[in-house]
């Protein structure tokens, strides 16, 4: 069977074949009678649009290059789900490369992704400071954002969840609940995300005890990590671990249980990013909420943007409102389940995200 053509619809259409090209691509306004009748005839004949021809005519190809430092942690998967649906319906397809939180690797895949002619590149960095370099490179090539972490100031567009809002909400419930001996259980490295989270729990838990600020560990962003964590620090009996994201809150769980501590009852846990596993764990974890469908929709919202009318393209840092939710895992001293409020409830405002949209001078 032969490939149905732009000609082909023209003469069902009964339309010339400039018509049928300015309708399907959307180039172009036409009438919406004319436009009905041409969509009507490449839906019964069946025409599917030459990609590759397009990109020869337009030097456009219609993809996008996703770079993720490490496909392994639950949550990229999620927003990789979420940036797939947001971009396919600017009629987008995405090529995924993963780094495995290495900046060299990471360079040479946005290379690649180049080399492959990608109309605009979304990155995850895997260091703040080495990502810089190649990230700033390719952002004077095409559109980049950066999103979940940055590169500093000064380098692209950025779209990522508040995380100091995050430590703060966290925070905040831990006071509630009465919990004073409080210990951050972080990542190491210059991961902004990382850091952030560390510099928001030094700046806050002063508020519930003044040793606090100084009783942070660092690994990584690991379950194994979690475990070896809770050895090193439960000899100073914490009431509360404030974990950097939900795979460290999982294993510092699983170490608890080997260990037959109560939580909640002789110390609560909570984490950050609410993947699913903070929901099927046992207890339930308390965690902050990441809006992926709105980080997705701001990233793809970012690449459409087109520069001013002078000509500049001012830099935009966006910074999105996380949700507690609050779990078994952080229940009053004392009681077992979550007081006051049933198992998954979003803390903070359930029905609206809030943009926080800085322009960043070039």
């Amino acid at each position: 069977m032969t490939d149905v053509t732009l000609r082909d619809v023209a003469r069902a259409s009964g339309c010339s074949v400039a018509t049928v090209s300015r309708v399907l691509a959307g180039t172009r306004p036409v009438g919406a009678e004319t436009a009905a009748r041409v969509r009507a005839a490449a839906e019964r004949l069946g025409y599917r649009p030459n990609h590759a021809a397009r990109a020869l005519r337009s030097r456009a190809t219609g993809t996008v290059g996703l770079v993720l430092p490490q496909i392994t942690n639950p949550f990229y998967p999620t927003l990789v789900r979420a940036l797939t649906h947001a971009l396919h319906a600017d009629g987008l397809a995405v090529l995924l490369a993963d780094c495995d939180d290495d900046p060299d690797a990471e360079a040479e895949h946005i290379a690649d992704l180049l080399s492959r002619r990608v109309d605009a590149l979304l990155v995850i960095p895997a260091d703040e400071r080495r990502s810089r370099d190649a990230v700033a490179a390719a952002a004077a090539r095409v559109p980049l954002v950066l999103m979940d972490r940055g590169c500093g100031p000064g380098v692209t567009d950025s779209v990522a969840v508040d995380n100091a809002a995050g430590m703060t909400l966290v925070l905040n419930h831990l006071a509630a609940t009465g919990r004073r001996r409080v210990c951050f259980l972080g990542a190491r490295g210059t991961a902004s995300a990382a850091a952030e989270r560390r510099q928001a729990y030094e700046a806050g838990a002063g508020a519930l005890d003044p040793e606090a600020p100084r009783r942070v560990l660092l690994g990584d962003f690991s379950v194994e990590w979690g475990r070896a964590a809770v050895d090193q620090v439960w000899d100073q009996r914490p009431d509360a671990l404030v974990c950097a994201n939900d795979l460290i809150a999982v294993g510092a769980l699983q170490r608890l249980h080997q260990l037959g501590v109560d939580v909640p009852g002789e110390v609560a846990v909570t984490g950050f990013d609410d993947i699913p596993m903070a929901a099927l764990s046992e207890p339930g974890i308390t965690t902050v909420r990441q809006p992926v469908a709105a980080l997705a929709a701001e990233a793809a919202r970012l690449l459409r943007r087109t520069p001013a009318a002078d000509g500049t393209h001012p830099q935009h840092a966006i910074r999105l409102a996380p949700g507690l939710v609050v779990r078994e895992s952080s229940a009053r001293q004392g009681t077992r389940g979550t007081p006051g409020t049933p198992d998954g409830t979003d803390m903070n405002n359930r029905n609206a995200v809030v943009r926080n949209d800085v322009e960043e001078a070039q």
